[in-house]
């Protein structure tokens, strides 16, 4: 398969997920007794919130999947699967955005599983992603493959940010808020922390994006 076709693919898929957090949003509308909007529009900060965390989660994931896939040399059928593991979590993302704001952060059981679920969600997102890292790895699957000598710093690269989220995911169990903030901080990181290709980091340069 040529590459432009994954990166098409793909790139529906994370347009898709994207749009559908904004159907989290929905108010009663004008009826009489009703409270005001700027009251209901309140009530839904947990869905502000919690599409503010996804938006960028997955705008950081489509970032860097660009990067990385734009390095490949060539695409078979256990890269194809590979990604599409990763999209499954990604597709994820808006019901478990939704499930959050549903049970509002709340100190309860429900509360708490909502938020580990979330976690969990970008746990498999993770593994996703470092799952195609790994395979960028071996063979000429690279445009310009990283020396051997520096596979196991990058695999650590990869992983930390999955091992947070599992951090996250046992930490939802005691605490909701104090998990949402751990995924919101790793957001944030990475929000200004750029990731370039194996092949480019191998040389010490910065990737630019196209």
């Amino acid at each position: 398969m040529d590459r432009s076709r994954l990166e098409a693919f793909s790139d529906g898929v994370f347009a898709v997920a994207i749009t559908l957090l904004a159907l989290n949003f929905v108010v009663d509308g004008p009826v009489r007794g009703h409270n005001h909007l700027l009251h209901d529009l309140g009530l839904l900060w947990p869905s502000f919130l919690a599409y503010l965390v996804s938006f960028f989660m997955i705008g950081i994931i489509w970032v860097n999947h660009h990067v990385l896939v734009r390095a490949i040399r060539t695409v078979d059928r256990t890269l194809l699967f590979l990604n599409l593991v990763l999209l499954l979590f990604v597709v994820l993302i808006p019901f478990a955005t939704s499930t959050v704001a549903r049970y509002k952060l709340a100190s309860t059981l429900d509360g708490r599983v909502s938020v580990a679920f979330y976690a969990a969600v970008f746990f498999g997102m993770s593994l996703g992603f470092s799952a195609i890292f790994e395979w960028t790895l071996h063979g000429e699957r690279m445009h310009q493959p990283l020396p051997p000598e520096q596979h196991w710093p990058a695999r650590i690269r990869f992983v930390s940010g999955g091992l947070v989220y599992l951090v996250a995911f046992g930490v939802a169990l005691l605490n909701a808020v104090a998990s949402f903030v751990i995924i919101a901080v790793v957001a944030v990181y990475y929000i200004f922390e750029r990731t370039p290709p194996a092949s480019t980091r191998a040389q010490g340069t910065d990737a630019t994006l196209e």
